[in-house]
């Protein structure tokens, strides 16, 4: 493969009728990657939680955003704090697990920090000169609750979490995601670039050839998607008798928000995937389920069987498609205007991301 190198015609953003695919040498080149983690993961909210996680004092859990280690706690006063997870002493990590301390102590040195982030104990550093400890405090990042769950966002002059996801809570209500109990995690490992997962995921189109059982449940011909600023919305009526979630059919809600999360909604249970990328090729997406009192064991676990199922399926695609981008006769495609609205939308608001980066260039 030729070496990367990004055209800003590449970051052009054409009407969906007239648009072109975003290269092949965007899902395949490392150093599109770098440009995302610092553009893209680096400057959007990104979950890293749940809220019962840090519900009490000392209560605290670690995420990696980008190739930047977190931390969230909560401190004695009952603030939720959100610090970079590496001691200012030198790069040391502060917790190594999710769990619950009364303070934050390097695992390298031993230097001690108060739940609010200041330093407070510095081991065998009383004959060091110009050394003050309300200097070495840890650095503070954006935290914030919505739904039940915790988001953190590194860049400073973000939008709010609120803003970012306005209207959601009003379209699925009266659901509340907070309301749903956690069960379990399930996790998956994909031999495809993150944004192949992405592209797949925001469009019915492929429902029919490569979800044969799951297309069964739909009524396709009601399946409709829409877009929002920074989201995307997919859903269809499920048919009556033909699902194992409700005998008298209700609604799939499939809710996409920028860049990486995915919130699956169907009666009785939410599925919340998040798309990480491990390296331009490999990428771990991340299964919690949720599901609403009173959902029996026997539903739990055919829920999680069909999901595995339905899982399995788009991995080997995903995996095929990522090989399929690697040949010498494929550079870019174009959208079906019906059903791939909300990819051409997601690889729009990816190319706003990149276009500093060209710009400054």
């Amino acid at each position: 493969m030729k070496a990367f190198i990004l055209d800003p015609s590449d970051l052009l953003v054409a009407p969906l009728e007239r648009a072109d695919t975003i290269p092949a040498s965007w899902y395949l080149a490392p150093e599109m990657l770098d440009l995302e983690k610092e553009h893209v993961f680096t400057k959007t909210w990104q979950l890293v939680g749940r809220l019962e996680q840090v519900r009490e004092a000392g209560e605290h859990i670690i995420a990696q955003i980008g190739d930047e280690p977190i931390v969230v706690v909560r401190g004695k006063d009952m603030v939720l704090r959100a610090f970079y997870n590496v001691c200012r002493h030198r790069g040391g990590p502060l917790a190594i697990e999710d769990g619950c301390a009364s303070v934050l102590q390097c695992k390298y040195h031993g230097w001690t920090y108060a739940l609010d982030g200041s330093l407070r104990g510095v081991p065998d550093f009383d004959r060091v000169e110009l050394f003050d400890k309300s200097d070495f405090g840890l650095h503070p990042i954006r935290v914030a609750e919505w739904q039940g769950h915790v988001f953190i966002n590194l860049a400073n002059d973000a939008l709010s979490l609120n803003a970012m996801t306005e209207g959601i809570s009003e379209m699925i209500a009266p659901i509340e995601l907070s309301k749903l109990q956690f069960v379990l995690r399930h996790d998956y490992l994909v031999k495809s670039n993150w944004k192949v997962y992405v592209d797949n995921y925001l469009e019915g189109y492929h429902v029919p050839l490569v979800h044969p059982e799951l297309f069964k449940m739909y009524d396709f011909r009601s399946y409709k998607t829409e877009i929002a600023k920074w989201y995307s919305h997919q859903h269809s009526p499920l048919k009556p008798g033909e699902n194992i979630y409700s005998a008298d059919g209700g609604s799939a809600f499939y809710f996409f928000i920028y860049p990486n999360l995915m919130l699956n909604i169907l009666p009785g249970r939410l599925q919340t995937n998040l798309v990480l990328p491990i390296d331009a090729n490999t990428t771990r997406i991340i299964f919690d389920y949720y599901y609403a009192e009173g959902v029996t064991e026997e539903l739990v676990r055919e829920d999680l069987r069909f999901s595995d199922e339905v899982q399995q399926e788009d991995i080997e695609i995903c995996e095929l498609v990522q090989r399929g981008l690697r040949s010498r006769s494929y550079h870019t495609g174009r959208f079906s205007v019906e059903r791939e609205i909300a990819v051409h939308h997601f690889q729009s608001l990816l190319k706003g991301s990149l276009r500093s980066t060209a710009e400054a260039r």
